[in-house]
């Protein structure tokens, strides 16, 4: 499989390929993909995902789930102990026939084979700031800068890789900000090629201390577990900010997920998830992260030891195919149907503008609009939304990838109101207006 380099944009919003088509970032969530699949589960898993229209897989070498001690699928661990008897970051597993690098290696190199980038997470935020999890602390920032280097030697020539730093923590201090900086650099001595962003906590930017990083290539936002997380205000603040990167929700909630983490909420659903993956696209990110709680962690048996907190409801393998899963290629395939480089947020084309669940995002490109109606109820357009052109328009299904023309004539003269084929929560329904003549 050929990969070409990826860059920003010209404009710098979007994310391209060497030959300046767009790049669609759709990236699955797979943090302990690398730590607890076999090879054969590793293969099936990348294989669906591949099929099912994903770009990338979010994954991380040093795992959260007590990631340095407890042994992966092959009852190896990535770090060895030095004299003192301490888990060294300087000292990676490599010994043997089948050391925990070589399976690694194993799985970024398969994904290759099927077309998809590694969005290739070093560590855990736990492993330079233990604000929770089982850590240990191993990083700062001297073994860091050698951490990543390392990694960037490794791995800086493989074609599918694109570096997020982070995992889940704040930069709470100088030694925590050292530590990322320097593992970013690290990484550039060896690695020029390839994309870096940052995870950052729940609820927070990566914009927030690094923006103005020169390594930080597109910025990282997580909406985070929860129906009340309208993600689209933390993708239109990043997008605003100057200089000008790329944006995209590297975790919303989860398919899956309890509310707020607590089960009493109910569970995050299929209409939650495609709600974050268009509230945010139509807001202006440059691609989206979809993610299932039980598939993240690669859940193989139910409860799971040390997290009953979490509340998992599904093993991995049952929960790869929940609905949501597979309909994210939906929105992928959509804004590449069109000229998705030529792409701008504009909510303002909308009548009376409400806020949170009822919020219509719109994003408008040369010659085609799109709106998005999370509750299918009607989008009202202000007269001459498409600048006066001739028109036509009709609705795409996001659960399934159909369109339903809108058969009568259409003007944007003056203001309209369109009204969805049904309305309710799980009947969403994606606007979609063509200026005739245009393909």
């Amino acid at each position: 499989m050929d990969f070409q380099k990826l860059s920003v944009s010209k404009d710098n919003r979007k994310l391209v390929n060497a030959d300046g088509s767009p790049f669609f970032y759709l990236a699955d969530t797979a943090w302990e993909l690398f730590h607890r699949l076999t090879k054969e589960e590793a293969c099936m898993y990348l294989k669906l995902r591949a099929e099912t229209g994903y770009t990338a897989i979010q994954a991380v070498a040093l795992a959260e789930f007590d990631g340095i001690a407890t042994p992966n699928a092959y009852g190896r661990v990535p770090l060895h102990k030095n004299e003192e008897g301490e888990w060294d970051i300087d000292l990676p597993d490599l010994d043997g026939d089948y050391s925990y690098w070589d399976h690694v290696d194993f799985i970024v190199n398969e994904a290759a084979s099927l077309g998809l980038y590694i969005a290739f997470l070093p560590c855990w935020g736990d492993k330079f700031n233990r604000a929770w999890g089982k850590g240990p602390e191993l990083l700062n920032g001297d073994n860091a800068y050698r951490y990543g280097k390392w990694l960037g030697n490794r791995y800086g020539k493989c074609p599918n890789i694109i570096w997020v730093l982070g995992g889940d923590r704040k930069l709470e201090n100088r030694r925590h900000f050292d530590v990322i900086c320097q593992m970013a650099e690290g990484i550039k001595t060896v690695d020029t090629v390839h994309l870096i962003t940052f995870h950052p906590q729940g609820g927070e930017h990566s914009s927030t201390p690094l923006h103005n990083e020169p390594w930080l290539d597109f910025n990282m936002i997580q909406s985070g577990h929860s129906r009340k997380s309208y993600n689209y205000k933390m993708i239109i603040s990043d997008y605003n900010r100057t200089p000008i990167k790329p944006i995209l929700d590297g975790e919303p909630g989860y398919e899956d997920h309890p509310d707020e983490f607590n089960p009493i909420n109910g569970y995050l659903d299929a209409a939650d998830v495609r709600l974050y993956a268009y509230m945010s696209l139509f807001s202006g990110a440059c691609g989206h992260t979809y993610g299932n709680h039980s598939v993240w962690g690669m859940i193989k048996s139910l409860p799971v030891e040390g997290f009953q907190d979490a509340h998992f409801c599904l093993t991995w393998d049952k929960a790869l195919h929940s609905p949501g899963a597979s309909q994210m290629q939906h929105a992928k395939n959509l804004l590449l149907s069109r000229d998705f480089l030529s792409s701008k947020p504009c909510p303002d084309v909308i009548e009376k503008q409400l806020e949170g669940l009822l919020y219509i995002p719109v994003l408008k490109g040369k010659d085609y609009l799109f709106a998005y109606t999370s509750q299918g109820l009607p989008i009202n357009l202000k007269a001459n939304f498409m600048e006066g052109r001739s028109i036509k328009a009709g609705w795409y299904d996001p659960r399934n990838g159909s369109f339903l023309p809108i058969p009568q004539s259409i003007s944007d003269h003056e203001g309209i109101s369109f009204a969805p084929p049904s309305s309710g929560r799980g009947n969403d329904w994606v606007l979609v207006v063509d200026t005739i003549g245009c393909d």
